[in-house]
């Protein structure tokens, strides 16, 4: 399949790539997928594609400094500008029917605290194994490298501690595949860590305003997220939500194997 890249120009100047998967006809809703901190777009074309044949819009947006956005490779300034570009996108979409913000893994923290900053733009909200609470972070004389440089030489890129393929996913094809990737990211910029970290801060406070309807899904073995962190996390939210846990299944869901029902259950979630 060709791969259906798009640019998109937000208002800093910054051309920023999705990916559009069109529905056969009509679409009854349309879904903006976010990614993760070290995968892109191209990982997820499988799941897109079979969203976008049961009737969706899809879209998949690669983040500023990732997969084929090569301008301030592993770079961002402030995480308000991640949610911005978002907003910039949503708003350009038609709005005859409902949208859903999907996020997957650490693209899971940008997802929840975009209602906050940018209320009334969709109106559910998608959460794959989100990243609010990572089991894998940076040592502490690295966490202490990475504050000092985030000031003085916010450039220094340091090595993003989920380098193990094994930890994404039990497939030896999905470990490959992780492994041979191009377009992966394996460093970041002192400056991008240390934005992380105020996006997590910002979500203390984003999650109050989260009253749209929430699905949560979780993999047993998840090796990179606390579930049951996040599960008390998101039974917090204001509105709705939907917890759903995958037994035997590893963090990366769109790498388990072919008929794995997490598609299915997010399409029917959706439909709802």
């Amino acid at each position: 399949m060709v791969d259906p890249l798009h640019p998109f120009t937000v208002s800093d100047g910054y051309t920023v790539h999705y990916r559009h998967y069109e529905p056969a006809g009509s679409p009854t809703g349309r879904v903006v997928f976010l990614h993760g901190i070290q995968s892109h777009g191209g990982w997820y074309g499988r799941s897109c594609a079979e969203i976008a044949a049961a009737g969706f819009d899809v879209f998949f947006m690669d983040r500023r400094g990732c997969g084929r956005n090569q301008e301030m490779r592993g770079d961002s300034g402030r995480f308000r500008r991640w949610l911005d570009d978002i907003a910039e996108f949503v708003k350009t979409l038609p709005t005859d029917r409902p949208i859903t913000l999907a996020g997957i893994s650490w693209g899971g923290k940008l997802a929840a605290a975009f209602p906050y900053r940018h209320p009334g733009l969709v109106q559910k909200l998608a959460l794959l194994c989100p990243g609010f609470f990572p089991k894998v972070t940076p040592g502490l004389l690295s966490k202490l490298r990475i504050g000092r440089c985030a000031f003085r030489r916010p450039t220094q890129k340091f090595p993003i501690p989920l380098n193990d393929p094994e930890l994404f996913t039990a497939s030896p094809a999905g470990q490959e595949m992780i492994r041979n990737d191009p377009l992966a990211l394996r460093e970041a910029t002192a400056r991008m860590m240390f934005q992380s970290v105020a996006l997590d801060i910002y979500l203390k406070r984003a999650w109050k305003r989260i009253t749209i309807p929430t699905l949560l899904m979780l993999a047993e073995h998840d090796r990179i997220i606390d579930n049951a962190k996040t599960r008390r996390f998101v039974e917090k939210f204001q509105g709705s939500h939907t917890i759903i846990t995958y037994p035997d299944s590893h963090h990366t869901l769109e790498l388990e194997a072919p008929g794995h029902p997490f598609v299915r259950d997010f399409i029917e979630w959706v439909k709802q």
